[in-house]
């Protein structure tokens, strides 16, 4: 692990530790990413003082932004329930191709994934899936990317009701409104024409903000996670 930490803390209680995680940086071990060595779990604990931290949610790797951690069992336990029962508002950030519109749900039900199911004795049936999304932003550029003279993209915000694996990212990709920089869902020329002219592929999704109630308060946190700098960059195509 390295000298510097990656993480930047947002907010932190008796209770709670909430940061901001970079794009790149895996949350805790995964058996798909074996020779990885470096963690977010790691770089929290040591932001605790060395003290465990119980991490309470998900970000995948390529994913930026707020990534909550609770600092006891107990509490890890409460919020968890608190995430089963619908009772934290998730707000997340990207960049799609071509434009959506102005707002939708996708009802989408998803199984798991074929790098996953091979780690499963049994088959993952589907499971039911819904995403909100609403649009930020539209621009067209002046570039030839899939034999159209111009290209499309929209800036959009997304509100996960359920937490399946890769949901963001998979619906996405189900309206065909793909997000940049997914090198798995995504549409390859597009990704790297932002990878040539940004110097950088990241996946153009970033976790902004949660609202919940406090596990122990019962208060209403909002937390929010400023975008990272190779984010807010690839942004600058709204501008034209």
């Amino acid at each position: 692990m390295s000298k510097e930490n990656p993480l930047t803390e947002i907010y932190r209680d008796q209770w709670l530790l909430a940061v901001h995680k970079p794009a790149g940086l895996l949350v805790h071990r995964s058996p798909i990413d074996k020779h990885e060595t470096e963690f977010a779990l790691q770089y929290a604990r040591a932001l605790n003082g060395g003290e465990h931290v119980y991490p309470v949610h998900r970000l995948d790797r390529p994913t930026s932004g707020l990534l909550l951690f609770a600092r006891d069992p107990q509490t890890a336990s409460r919020l968890g329930k608190a995430l089963m029962a619908g009772n934290v508002q998730k707000t997340y950030q990207a960049v799609v191709r071509g434009w959506t519109p102005e707002q939708g749900l996708i009802d989408h039900p998803l199984t798991d994934e074929p790098e996953y199911r091979r780690l499963k004795s049994e088959p993952q049936a589907e499971r039911a899936a819904r995403t909100r999304y609403r649009r930020l932003a539209i621009t067209e550029i002046p570039v030839a990317i899939e034999g159209h003279p111009t290209s499309r993209y929209s800036l959009i915000e997304l509100y996960p009701e359920t937490g399946r694996k890769h949901q963001l990212r998979r619906h996405m990709k189900h309206i065909s409104h793909p997000i940049i920089g997914d090198a798995n869902h995504g549409r390859g020329r597009h990704n790297r024409y932002f990878a040539q002219r940004f110097g950088q592929g990241r996946l153009m999704l970033a976790a902004t903000e949660l609202v919940f109630p406090h596990p122990v308060t019962g208060e209403t946190l909002h937390l929010q996670a400023a975008r990272e700098d190779s984010f807010v960059q690839v942004l600058s195509i709204f501008s034209n």
